[in-house]
């Protein structure tokens, strides 16, 4: 798994075309006007109406709305036979200032049921949580709770503070009966790289995005996938450049534009992260995260197969970054660059060989 930590970047994704002249999605809330009669509404969660106190001098708080949720799910995925990841949001100022924890049950459908000891939460997003930040609650179990693979579910007990008497309990995971498969563990996994993607968002390239595309297909080969997030960047496009390779198998796009509800770091981009990286965990012998204007390169000839090597022991690396010079154009008839213009014919030809497109001028 490689993991790089990586400043916010889509400002400098600037299109070299023109702003897109499609007129921009707007949703409409289609409702009779009968819903908007005050009757209607609830105005506070209060149960009851205070009472005013006798003593003038008592002062009464009284509560309205809901400022932030306790626990916001997005995903919940095993880590193996007997530990399971929960990957979501919670309210920042209760895990800055309060001490909320979290307790796991597995529910079989045997009728059993199997309590984990108290689940590990980790935070992280190094604290550039907003309203929200980002909670991983990790469930180990003494054993693999679901051992006769009659399936079941993973149930979240999440606490507001200390007290073990006010707390949500929600379903973060079912299994069906038969499901669980052990071997999806362990090597060989589907995949021999996997790219997980941050949050897609602004106005991004489709030409630069087909170049980018075109490139990493190539540069990771066959045994590769990609996982792209909208956030509203995808537009028509940008789907229509990844369209063929989503045909093609290579490539999936996840709708994540209703994390815009909850208000966290740059469009969520730590939450989205780190429940692709749990989500296909056992997916790939190897998991990179960068971002769409950025490219890897190996200098000295060297190949991903003999770097990697150099990192079998570890979990994790991350890769120094370098500009890519602003000054070189392809297409400048004063110069000659033999060795770009060959790994451009190169891409050209492997795109056209994978899914089929033109021979159009996009790489520059």
């Amino acid at each position: 798994m490689i993991i790089w930590n990586l400043p916010p970047y889509y400002h400098n994704l600037i299109s070299t075309a023109p702003p897109c002249s499609a007129s921009p999605t707007t949703t409409i809330l289609s409702t009779s006007s009968s819903s908007f009669s005050p009757e209607n509404f609830t105005a506070s969660l209060s149960a009851t109406p205070a009472t005013s106190p006798s003593d003038p001098n008592k002062r009464v708080f009284q509560p309205f709305g809901n400022a932030a949720a306790l626990f916001v799910l997005m995903g919940a995925y095993r880590g193996g036979p007997s530990s399971f990841s929960v990957v979501g949001l919670a309210s920042k100022p209760i895990h800055t200032f309060g001490k909320p924890w979290f307790k796991c049950e597995y529910l079989s459908n045997n009728g059993t049921t199997t309590r984990a000891t108290k689940a590990v939460k980790i935070l992280p997003d190094w604290g550039y949580g907003r309203v929200y930040t980002v909670v991983v609650v990790n469930c180990t179990f003494p054993s693999n709770p679901n051992s006769d693979n009659s399936g079941g579910k993973l149930i979240l007990n999440a606490y507001y503070n200390e007290s073990p008497n006010l707390f949500e309990r929600l379903t973060a995971l079912e299994e069906d009966a038969g499901s669980y498969n052990e071997s999806k563990f362990s090597p060989p996994y589907p995949y021999e790289y996997l790219y997980c993607g941050s949050s897609l968002y602004g106005n991004v390239s489709s030409s630069r995005m087909r170049e980018w595309m075109a490139y990493h297909a190539w540069f990771f080969g066959e045994r590769s996938h990609f996982v792209f997030h909208d956030a509203g960047g995808i537009s028509a496009e940008v789907r229509e450049v990844l369209e063929p390779w989503i045909r093609a198998g290579r490539v999936t796009v996840q709708d994540i534009r209703d994390q815009a509800q909850y208000d966290g770091y740059y469009y969520n981009q730590f939450l989205i992260v780190n429940d692709c990286l749990h989500r296909y965990r056992h997916a790939a012998e190897w998991t990179f995260f960068f971002d769409v204007d950025e490219y890897i390169y190996l200098p000295d000839g060297n190949t991903l197969e003999s770097v990697l090597a150099e990192f079998s022991d570890y979990t994790q690396f991350t890769i120094e970054q370098n500009p890519m010079s602003s000054v070189l154009c392809l297409n400048d008839s004063t110069q000659d660059y033999p060795s770009m213009k060959k790994l451009v014919n190169t891409i050209k030809e492997f795109e056209q060989k994978k899914i089929g497109t033109k021979d159009v001028k996009h790489f520059s």
